[in-house]
């Protein structure tokens, strides 16, 4: 029997023209496309991007490597990634990052990707490649320090401008393992402070982070 051509791929998304690839000798490579699409075999996490289905592949699904292809330039970052580092307790199910370009999200059957606007220069800071060993794929992401600074200016609710009302929203509003600041380098949190709006809260986790 001949082997399924999408097996190689494992959990990795393929671009439509991979996909022409594997079936050049068809005479229609774009219906065998959107048959194995229809079967389940492929999911599309937008136009002319796929992934193998991870029943087929045997491989799960690497929803943080999906964020980086699907739209770009952008990492991973904000509550997706707070909580992959262990940092918040809750689930998340939207994957978060943040680009350059304008914010938008996607919906797929694997679920919705959002990405938020940030400006270039803030948005180099603290990034990295790191790897997942669950899903044996790397992708880029924020460092701890970068996720929460960008939760912070994401979003619209903070209590106040005080270092007690910032740790308020630490501990109580997102549920932050404030113990994990004792190893957070404050240099990103510095830089990213000079680059956004919310430049005294920044400042006060840095305070707080200081006194721990």
């Amino acid at each position: 029997m001949e082997k399924n051509p999408l097996l190689q791929f494992g959990n990795i998304p393929i671009t439509t023209d991979i996909l022409y690839g594997c079936f050049n000798r068809l005479s229609s490579p774009d219906d065998k496309i959107l048959a194995l699409e229809k079967s389940g075999e492929l999911i599309r996490l937008r136009r002319g991007l796929y992934v193998v289905n991870q029943e087929l592949s045997g491989k799960p699904y690497a929803q943080g490597l999906y964020a980086n292809h699907i739209y770009g330039p952008s990492y991973v970052s904000l509550q997706w990634a707070t909580h992959w580092y262990g940092l918040i307790p809750e689930m998340v199910t939207t994957v978060t990052s943040v680009t350059t370009q304008r914010s938008r999200h996607y919906d797929s059957p694997l679920g919705r990707y959002a990405y938020y606007h940030m400006q270039e220069g803030y948005y180099n800071i603290g990034i990295r490649m790191v790897k997942d060993e669950k899903n044996g794929v790397t992708m880029l992401m924020a460092t701890p320090e970068k996720a929460l600074c960008d939760t912070i200016m994401h979003d619209r609710y903070i209590p106040g401008q005080s270092v007690k009302a910032l740790w308020q929203y630490l501990e109580e509003d997102i549920r932050f393992d404030t113990d994990a600041l004792r190893d957070f380098d404050i240099n990103i949190i510095e830089q990213c402070a000079q680059y956004q709006r919310k430049t005294k809260i920044l400042q006060n986790l840095i305070k707080i982070i200081k006194k721990l």
